[in-house]
C-alpha cells in the first residue's frame, strides 16, 4: 500500500489498551478525570492525522525509514505496536462499520510534553514523527481463531552497534481489548468520544475531513523494558518493531536477524527500521 494511497486516511491512535504502558510514560496523569467502562478499557482515541486540515495534525507524519528530531531538547519515546488499516463504513454521518484488512509493524513514537492539553499534540510534530511499515499482512479474519493469533510484536534500540531491548515481547493477544470487543469499542467511540481533557470529538474531525473512506489505527504500545523507559532517541539511533509470527520464529531469531544486520524481509514478519535524524 503506497504513501499516496494512506495519505487520504485519517490516522488514529488508542492510548492505554496495554497494562503498564501510560504508567511507564508517564501519561497516566493525564487521564484520572477520564471516566472508562471497565478497569482495563482503553482510555480513549486520539487523532496523529487529518487530511486535508489546516492544522498542524493536517501534516503527513508517516514514515517507513526515518524519524526526524525537530527539538533535541524534547524527549522523544519510540511507541511499539501494531496498526491496523481499515475500511470506514457511514450511514447518516455515523460509522456503521469498521473492516480491519490489514495490519503491520508501527511506531507512535511521541514527543513527552507533560503541560499538553491534548494527547495529539504529544504525536505530530512535522513530517516523519511516526513510523509505519512497508511490510503489510492481510488480516484473514479479525476474531479469534484467525492468523493474528500468533503473532508477537518486538522492538530494539540499536545505538553506536550495540542493540537494546526497548519493549517487552508481547502477544498481540495480550491486548486489552481486541478482535470483536477492540472492533465495537472503536466504532462507538468514533460516533460519541467528546472534547474531554486529553481527548477530542472524533465524529467532529470525521465530518471535517469528509468521512475519509479509510484510517490507520494504531491500537496500543507495549510496555518498556527498563532500558526502554529510560532512554530517549537520540540522533544516529536506530529503531527496529517486529510483528513476528511465533510460530515461525523464536525472539531470539527476530533478536539475531538486528545483530548481524540481516535486512532480507522474511514471511510472517512485518519489519519497522527506522534512523533517527
Amino acid at each position: 500500500m503506497s504513501k499516496q494511497h494512506l495519505k487520504k486516511f485519517i490516522g488514529f491512535g488508542i492510548a492505554g489498551n496495554f497494562a503498564h504502558h501510560l504508567e511507564q510514560a508517564g501519561e497516566s496523569v493525564d487521564f484520572v478525570n477520564v471516566e472508562v467502562e471497565e478497569e482495563n478499557a482503553p482510555k480513549g482515541i486520539f487523532p496523529f492525522y487529518l487530511p486535508n486540515s489546516d492544522t498542524f495534525l493536517g501534516t503527513y507524519p508517516l514514515s517507513s525509514e526515518t524519524i526526524a528530531i525537530q527539538n533535541e531538547d524534547e524527549n522523544l519515546q519510540m511507541e511499539p505496536e501494531v496498526a491496523l488499516i481499515c475500511e470506514l463504513v457511514y450511514e447518516n454521518g455515523k460509522v456503521i462499520d469498521l473492516i480491519p484488512n490489514f495490519f503491520t509493524a508501527y511506531n507512535d513514537c511521541s514527543i513527552r510534553r507533560p503541560n499538553a492539553k491534548k494527547i495529539s499534540e504529544k504525536k505530530n510534530w512535522g513530517e516523519n514523527s511516526k513510523g509505519i511499515s512497508s511490510h503489510i499482512i492481510e488480516i484473514d479474519s479479525f476474531e479469534k481463531g484467525g492468523a493474528m493469533d500468533n503473532y508477537h510484536i518486538a522492538s530494539f534500540l540499536k545505538r553506536e552497534g550495540k542493540v537494546y531491548e526497548y519493549g517487552q515481547d508481547s502477544a498481540v493477544l495480550t491486548y486489552n481489548y481486541f478482535y470483536t470487543k477492540l472492533k465495537d469499542w472503536i466504532i462507538n467511540k468514533l460516533n460519541t468520544q467528546l472534547d474531554n481533557g486529553p481527548l477530542e470529538n472524533l465524529n467532529d474531525h470525521l465530518k471535517n475531513c469528509e468521512y475519509p473512506k479509510g484510517t490507520v489505527i494504531s491500537i496500543g504500545a507495549t510496555s518498556y523494558t527498563d532500558f526502554g523507559e529510560n532512554n530517549f532517541l537520540k540522533k544516529g539511533d536506530e529503531i527496529y518493531v517486529y510483528v513476528y509470527d511465533k510460530t515461525h520464529y523464536s525472539f531470539e531469531q527476530i533478536k539475531n536477524m538486528i545483530q548481524e544486520n540481516n535486512t532480507t524481509q522474511q514471511p510472517h514478519i512485518s519489519k519497522l527500521h527506522q534512523k533517527i535524524i
